[in-house]
């Protein structure tokens, strides 16, 4: 299956990994060239181009892939590729991503979008089913959990502790300490799932999701205690 990934930051390369360890052949589209990490994602085809214009579509030949995925943080951009993939194109499968849940109406077949993924949404779903079916329960204050395991890659939930310095802290400041191969999906404060825009503030208690490729893993629990222990 061939698919267009637009966005190749760290959500986009992501699921470029996922898809070519699954067989598929992957394309990533950008407009910006600090994105474009060829020796991340070897086994990929780049593209420095606007999946916004149609120009750089035509010469994707997007026509000839299977499904095309809108994985950009601007969700103005995700419909507008979305839209071209699916009218202009005729794709016959268009995913796109969520970035902020009040944009969530606007993702519909109108928009050519035939799967919208809203990772706040996704992830409150997989928090809730964990407690509920599970009899895991959700960690406490400090300590980083697995909720799930999803073929290299680990989604996992750390509870920001009441001393962590990064109490008071912006998302995107916060973010940046991260190392290569995690990133922060969502932020639940009070029971509700809130993407992580970088000037959310982080609070007592908040709890921080994030998908880590299983190589972080170790790197970011340091990341993470050492965050506790400051």
């Amino acid at each position: 299956m061939r698919v267009a990934i637009a966005g190749a930051g760290a959500v986009g390369r992501s699921i470029a990994m996922e898809l070519l360890g699954n067989g598929h052949e992957v394309l990533l589209i950008d407009r910006d060239s600090r994105a474009i990490g060829v020796h991340e994602v070897e086994s990929a085809e780049w593209m420095l181009a606007d999946a916004c214009e149609l120009s750089s579509l035509e010469h994707a030949r997007l026509d000839e892939f299977d499904v095309v995925v809108a994985a950009t943080s601007d969700d103005k951009v995700n419909l507008v590729v979305a839209l071209l993939a699916k009218s202009e194109f005729g794709v016959r499968r268009v995913v796109a991503r969520i970035n902020d849940p009040r944009n969530e109406w606007l993702f519909t077949d109108s928009w050519g979008v035939d799967v919208a993924v809203s990772p706040p949404r996704l992830i409150a779903a997989l928090v809730e089913d964990d407690e509920d079916d599970t009899g895991f329960g959700l960690p406490g204050a400090g300590d980083a959990v697995a909720l799930a395991a999803l073929g290299g890659t680990d989604l996992l939930e750390f509870t920001l502790p009441a001393d962590s310095p990064h109490v008071g802290r912006a998302v995107g400041e916060f973010g940046a300490e991260l190392p290569e191969g995690v990133v922060l999906v969502a932020v639940v404060h009070g029971g509700r799932a809130l993407a992580p825009l970088a000037d959310t503030v982080l609070s007592p208690g908040d709890d921080l999701v994030l998908l880590s490729s299983t190589e972080a893993d170790d790197d970011l629990q340091a990341v993470l205690a050492g965050a506790s222990d400051r």
